[in-house]
């Protein structure tokens, strides 16, 4: 199955967002992709933790967002996963959610980010937990025949969560981000390998790139790891692009079949 990475620098701009957003899926899906895979808050990026900017952002699921993409997804036959829209929650808070929609335009899983990151880099103070709802459970859903366990960005520091997927049967990980620069460059590439050794699958990493008013800058390189922890392919650090990369049961197989004790 050929899988596209979509890399993009989003904005406070909903409406551009998704014009751009479409736009490189509609190219991701003429040079033959079958699954197309959007990073972290695709659809809003605001910078300097906003909490009220976040709360007139959010719609409900499926929304405007959501709903853009279901024609897309059954007329090309392909999977999407619209790696996280802000969504409305009770309450003062939102949710961080990711959404898999299969080849029949059909939301087939909703994936609200567990793990909020809560960190300093710098000067620079993150609480998701001031604006974002954590989610309760994880996700797995299927996608173009294989086994798909959701999470989002900051999760990929907690490998109990994709260990319980791969005991649920998962074949590939999704970790849609908004993964900044500076833990970018010490942990990104790290991390998504251990993760796909860990488990013997494949990880597919989109993630934002590029700095937004007083956001911390993104990482890029948007990354495809098959269960070998092999780079199958690696975006750039500067630009918005898209990955393409090839996956299917027999590396899987393969990887298990040497060692067949890890999943247990």
């Amino acid at each position: 199955m050929k899988v596209a990475l979509l890399q993009l620098c989003a904005t406070e701009d909903k409406t551009v967002n998704l014009k751009k957003a479409l736009a490189m899926s509609r190219q991701a899906l003429d040079e033959g992709a079958k699954f197309v895979l959007l990073p972290e808050v695709f659809n809003y990026r605001a910078g300097g933790g906003n909490k009220e900017a976040y709360i007139r952002a959010a719609e409900k699921i499926p929304g405007p967002s959501t709903r853009a993409f279901l024609p897309l997804a059954q007329q090309h036959k392909a999977v999407f996963l619209l790696g996280s829209i802000i969504e409305k929650a009770p309450g003062s808070l939102v949710y961080n959610t990711s959404l898999l929609v299969n080849a029949q335009g059909q939301i087939t899983a909703k994936y609200r980010k567990i793990h909020l990151f809560d960190a300093r880099l710098g000067d620079k103070a993150i609480k998701e937990g001031a604006i974002f709802k954590a989610g309760r459970r994880g996700v797995t859903a299927e996608a173009g025949g294989l086994t798909a366990g959701l999470s989002i960005c900051y999760d990929l520091r907690f490998g109990g969560l994709y260990q319980n997927y791969a005991r649920r049967g998962a074949d590939l990980l999704t970790v849609p981000s908004c993964f900044t620069k500076k833990t970018g460059a010490a942990h990104w590439e790290v991390l998504l390998r251990a993760r796909a050794i860990e488990n013997l699958c494949y990880v597919l990493a989109p993630n934002q790139v590029g700095t937004l008013n007083k956001a911390l800058p993104a990482y890029g390189h948007s990354m495809i790891v098959d269960p070998w922890g092999e780079v199958l392919a690696c975006a750039g650090g500067e630009a918005e692009e898209i990955v393409f990369g090839e996956i299917g049961a027999e590396a899987i197989n393969k990887a298990r079949a040497m060692l067949p004790g890890i999943i247990r």
